[in-house]
């Protein structure tokens, strides 16, 4: 019984840590409707919400979802608390939603044009610094790679999509937007088809490309950055980053499937 106990704790200890990161998802909502309520009108403030709440509501699934993997990556010992890397990540992605809020809402004017530019910079600067807190403590786990790499996807969907929208990027960088999500669903339809289908190889190249196009999105967002400048530096990370897109493609359409 007691060795039974035990095996479950870690789990409990872990449901526990995620409620509280609910907790933390609802006062984000509630605390930023509340603040665009003030600075604009009551409908800017529901659209926000609910496009913050949508983010909100799928990180928060994908962290339930693979909250038993938090395993350390190389000895596969689950670990009972979240960590502080980990953590790092959670704060990364509720500054996502928060830029995802604003997709619908007007560009900001004054002091609030700098909130989406700057919120999108510091979860720039947080993927970064969550990467480097794991490997400085020893304590890479499975759910925080998994975290890191579902963020990503988050951050290089929304960022570039509020860019166009609010007329900060060319509407052609939303070719970034839709790149991932496009080439995972065409690969899956092709397996599904009983065609070949290799693994998306992995390389430094990959993140560096995506690492260019999180800072330049992040420069494009702020005020003090007109389109014209914006437009030559996306376009500019954003072939590159295209072509080894389709450098990806052909490898894992060309390449034995490992199954």
């Amino acid at each position: 019984m007691s060795g039974r106990i035990g095996r479950r704790s870690p789990r409990r200890w872990l449901r526990l840590q995620w409620g509280v990161v609910v907790v933390v998802a609802v006062a984000t909502i509630t605390g930023g409707h509340l603040t665009l309520v003030r600075w604009e009108m009551p409908a800017f403030g529901v659209r926000w919400s609910l496009s913050a709440g949508v983010v909100l509501l799928y990180e928060l699934a994908v962290l339930r979802r693979y909250l038993y993997r938090n395993r350390h990556a190389e000895t596969g010992h689950l670990r009972t608390s979240l960590g502080p890397a980990t953590a790092i990540t959670l704060a990364r992605g509720l500054l996502l939603a928060i830029v995802a809020g604003f997709v619908f809402v007007p560009r900001p004017t004054g002091a609030a044009a700098w909130v989406p530019g700057l919120t999108y910079g510091s979860a720039v600067a947080f993927d970064f610094l969550d990467g480097v807190v794991a490997r400085s403590r020893n304590q890479p786990t499975r759910l925080g790679a998994i975290l890191d790499l579902k963020f990503d996807t988050v951050g290089l969907f929304v960022a570039p999509l509020l860019g166009v929208l609010h007329g900060q990027l060319p509407v052609w960088y939303l070719a970034v937007a839709v790149a991932k999500p496009v080439c995972v669903g065409a690969l899956s339809i092709r397996a599904w088809r009983g065609r070949s289908v290799g693994p998306l190889p992995k390389s430094a190249i990959n993140r560096w490309l995506a690492g260019a196009q999180m800072v330049v999105v992040a420069l494009a967002l702020l005020p003090i950055v007109e389109p014209p400048l914006g437009t030559v530096l996306a376009t500019a990370a954003m072939i590159p980053f295209l072509l080894q897109f389709g450098r990806d493609w052909w490898a894992a359409t060309t390449r034995p499937s490992r199954s």
